[in-house]
């Protein structure tokens, strides 16, 4: 019992001595730490002052922007409150629903004709012709009457649009003077009603991409369509059919019921203009989700199939208009109907600019 206290003693003495050792090993390293820095910021004497202006330049620093926004004062389409409430804004409103149903009215079962492929011309021209780069409406009545370069001659607007039942909707020509066209003409004057004559509407038709300095690839755009477009438009491209099967939800993109090898769509550079700001479904521009070589190659997949054929020998009789991805001959140079179709076109170009400056080609 009497040896009890001498061993709590020598407890309580080994206790404070360890945490002497710790305390003063912390002293040695704060006090090493604090060496350190003195003599780091004396070699380095701009180094705060550096922070902080990066600081400073930070905090003050202005929001980044999109390098492609839209800019204020694009075109937009006039609001549906502007239609005047008369025969004629009927016509209008008529003029709409044509546009987005077309197949309703015009497609193999269609009420008032049976002369088209089922599409709509909403499937080409988005939002009934009023989206960015979708091949809005925004100068198309103020360019007409224009001298067409696949034709040759003065056209009037309703010339273009049996054009496009032709090519596009693979089918035969309306009564240009009957109501239905006549309606669809009024819409397209509403749309671009605050478009000038002759003023150029930023985001009309679809954008124009930069060429590649390679021919587009259908096999790279196979895996494109596969991972962004499959879903929607089907493995083999047949689309997806509304519920009453009158027309589509999802068009077809080649086959029987798409659009034939006389259409603008059929050019690598419409295609893919469309597709990049457009594709996959609920894309607007700015915000693409595919890069320009995506888009060039899954245009050249798409239009590297089967599809239904339109005769165009009689298309562009001045050759100097004939654009260069126009996949069919004849053309001015020397380069393949291959070439023509995918690419690349840069050479295309400069040897057109070289036929041009020594033959006096206007």
């Amino acid at each position: 019992m009497s040896e009890e206290p001498e061993i709590d003693q020598t407890r309580k003495t080994l206790i404070y001595t360890a945490k002497s050792i710790v305390l003063v090993s912390m002293l040695f390293i704060l006090g090493t730490l604090i060496g350190m820095s003195v003599f780091y910021w004396k070699d380095s004497p701009d180094l705060l002052k550096t922070a902080a202006q990066s600081a400073e330049e930070t905090s003050t620093a202005k929001p980044l922007t999109k390098v492609n926004a839209i800019p204020a004062d694009a075109w937009k389409s006039p609001e549906e409150s502007t239609i005047p409430d008369d025969e004629y804004g009927h016509m209008i409103r008529y003029g709409r629903e044509l546009v987005k149903n077309t197949a309703k009215y015009f497609g193999p079962n269609g009420s008032v004709a049976r002369i088209s492929n089922g599409m709509n011309c909403q499937n080409c021209h988005l939002e009934a012709g009023t989206k960015t780069f979708g091949n809005n409406y925004s100068i198309f009545f103020a360019s007409y009457p224009k001298k067409s370069g696949r034709s040759g001659k003065m056209a009037e607007a309703t010339e273009r649009i049996a054009d496009c039942f032709q090519r596009s909707l693979n089918g035969k020509v309306p009564d240009l003077n009957g109501k239905e066209v006549q309606a669809m003409l009024a819409y397209m004057k509403w749309v671009g009603s605050e478009q000038d004559k002759g003023k150029k509407a930023f985001g009309s038709g679809t954008e124009k991409l930069k060429y590649m300095d390679r021919a587009a690839d259908p096999q790279k755009g196979l895996l494109v369509y596969q991972n962004k477009c499959q879903s929607c438009h089907g493995q083999q491209g047949q689309g997806i059919k509304s519920e009453d099967q009158l027309a589509y939800v999802y068009p077809p993109l080649w086959g029987a019921h798409s659009y034939n090898d006389g259409a603008g769509m059929y050019r690598l550079n419409n295609f893919a203009g469309f597709v990049k700001n457009n594709m996959p479904f609920g894309v607007s521009y700015p915000d693409a989700q595919l890069t320009d070589e995506e888009s060039w190659d899954v245009a050249a997949f798409v239009n590297s199939q089967p599809r239904p054929h339109k005769e165009q020998k009689q298309d562009y009789p001045d050759r100097t208009k004939k654009p260069i991805d126009a996949p069919y001959g004849p053309y001015l140079d020397g380069f393949s109907e291959q070439q023509h179709k995918y690419g690349p076109f840069q050479p295309i170009v400069l040897a057109l600019k070289e036929l041009e400056n020594g033959s006096g080609l206007k």
